[in-house]
């Protein structure tokens, strides 16, 4: 680990101009920053301690909706009454990530900018495009088990390892930051990157901009939501493919969906075409399957991740059908 400053702030504000001065990071749960500092894969000039701001408050909106602040523990948000109620999608992928003493540390804000677990990206005596430009991708032509099949590129393949994000994805979640030119409010499904020839950014925030909360939309009447995840074992591992779905059906047939992956695209991954494939149509096997298949269709296998095109169709049909097997 590397020298570094540290401080706290006990205002967005400063927290913001800080940062923004000194080039330094945000911790609040430190769940991921310090593992890779002590990797020596990240190696910020100075550390802004945040977890003295006031944005650990989950609050329902007049329309509705529901405001989380960027400093809401997981173990938090996933037992609130009004998530696992109304957006059961969400609770669900949090209580199927991390551990239970990493929940009540890991914060929305910090679990949304969550870096890969990609081997190559952590160990530094390999080359990664995302760690240090210019340098290659190792995971390319190395053991890319783990890895993408949608969205990658020839610079970058690493899959965005977070749970909540993509419940959040399905969900059309809203970011909301603070940086030095003032606030913005960013839709999910644009504020991440795919690598590109860029991988090493890998979302829209600018140097010393802070994610304040995140606003989800209130739901139709009638909307069901689950979350899936297929791993290698049942506890403290990532996804090899998650589902989320958040849909609406009436009348036997689907009226809204919303669809979107993890573990096999370079982003939490939505998807539009499985989307297409489903409203208006028949809530049946067959246009599940249909709706998978047009999910997958873009997916670019690497040597020893072909198999995560089938799980991932697998786990659509099989969120799908638990959805709405009693609508």
């Amino acid at each position: 680990m590397q020298v570094f400053r540290y401080s706290q702030a006990h205002t967005v504000d400063a927290a913001v101009q800080n940062a923004a001065r000194s080039g330094g990071a945000f911790i609040a749960g430190g769940t991921t920053l310090v593992d890779l500092m002590k990797l020596n894969v990240l190696q910020p000039q100075s550390v802004v301690d945040i977890n003295g701001l006031p944005l650990d408050r989950i609050e329902t909106l007049p329309n509705g909706g529901l405001r989380i602040g960027a400093l809401v523990r997981n173990s938090d948000l996933a037992s609130n009454q009004t998530v696992q109620q109304q957006y059961a999608v969400l609770s669900q992928a949090l209580l199927s990530g991390a551990s239970p003493q990493l929940r009540n540390m890991a914060t929305t804000g910090g679990n949304l900018l969550q870096k890969t677990r990609c081997y190559y990206y952590r160990d530094t005596n390999y080359p990664c495009n995302k760690r240090q430009p210019g340098s290659g991708c190792a995971a390319l032509d190395g053991f890319n088990r783990i890895h993408a099949v949608l969205g990658g590129s020839d610079h970058c393949v690493a899959t965005h390892p977070s749970d909540m994000a993509v419940a959040m994805m399905a969900l059309e979640a809203t970011i909301h930051t603070r940086g030095s030119k003032g606030e913005r409010t960013i839709a999910l499904d644009e504020f991440y990157l795919v690598p590109g020839s860029t991988p090493d950014r890998e979302n829209l925030l600018l140097p010393g901009e802070l994610i304040t909360h995140v606003t989800l939309p209130a739901l139709a009447s009638g909307t069901r939501s689950v979350y899936l995840k297929l791993r290698d074992r049942a506890q403290y591992e990532f996804a090899l493919a998650s589902s989320a779905v958040v849909i609406n059906v009436s009348g036997g047939a689907v009226q809204r969906a919303r669809i979107a992956f993890g573990g096999v695209g370079t982003k939490p991954w939505r998807s539009r075409e499985a989307e297409n494939a489903l409203e208006g149509q028949p809530a049946t096997s067959e246009t599940f399957h249909r709706a998978a298949e047009a999910a997958m269709a873009g997916a670019k296998p690497l040597k020893y991740n072909a198999f995560k095109i089938e799980l991932a169709k697998r786990a659509l049909i099989r969120t799908l059908t638990e959805t709405t097997q009693s609508a």
